[in-house]
């Protein structure tokens, strides 16, 4: 079944002000890219999406994930990945250490040497090869920004959401690393939904543009 994250008849309310209202099916592979000025709601859409809506906002509507209506479980179970403006790498984790965490746990014979590999050669396609062992804050910020997708990547969500992620990389590893995480979206058919200021970010993901206004 092809993978799909949709929002059903959303109206998102500050104090009880209509915010935004929304109704969208993004297909796996697809990125939605969402725009406006601070204040618009651009974040708390991806927190109702979350679950994690802040006090002060309500919201109708619904999330669904490949045909399953998710609204209504929490966080952890939603299989929603966010890659954040920072990395967030456990400073008390390796590089590896730091993936395998958010790797789905199993109880098989095997699994941590199989987890391992599967986290090594990973690395080696994001150009990171031997660096499993490395302190994360002895990385570059575009290095980082690898591990972080990877990390969000072997979760095996069902939807992934862009919190501006690239907004805080220098002009060429901003390309650079956007480039690697649409790639990485479109190979593995997973839906997404990028909030962003940058018109470049829009262009490169190549998908539906929403304009929030204030």
């Amino acid at each position: 079944m092809p993978s799909s994250l949709q929002i059903k008849d959303l109206q998102l309310y500050r104090q009880g002000t209509l915010l935004l209202s929304l109704d969208e099916q993004i297909a796996g592979g697809e990125i939605l890219t969402v725009m406006g000025p601070s204040g618009s709601g651009k974040s708390s859409l991806l927190n109702w999406l979350t679950g994690t809506l802040s006090n002060g906002f309500t919201a109708t509507g619904e999330v669904w994930l490949n045909d399953k209506n998710v609204s209504h479980l929490p966080t952890h179970l939603r299989h929603i990945g966010v890659l954040y403006q920072d990395a967030l790498l456990f400073s008390h984790l390796s590089v590896a250490g730091n993936i395998a965490f958010a790797m789905p746990k199993s109880n098989k014979t095997g699994d941590r040497k199989q987890r391992s590999e599967k986290i090594e050669q990973a690395l080696a396609q994001v150009g990171l090869a031997g660096m499993g062992n490395r302190h994360p804050d002895n990385l570059s910020g575009g290095q980082q920004a690898r591990v972080a997708l990877l990390r969000t990547l072997l979760s095996e969500p069902k939807a992934i959401l862009l919190d501006e992620p690239f907004s805080k990389l220098d002009t060429q590893l901003r390309v650079d690393t956007r480039q690697l995480v649409f790639e990485q979206i479109r190979t593995h058919k997973i839906p997404a939904i990028m909030v962003t200021h940058d018109h470049s970010d829009a262009e490169a993901a190549k998908g539906k543009v929403i304009h929030l206004e204030l």
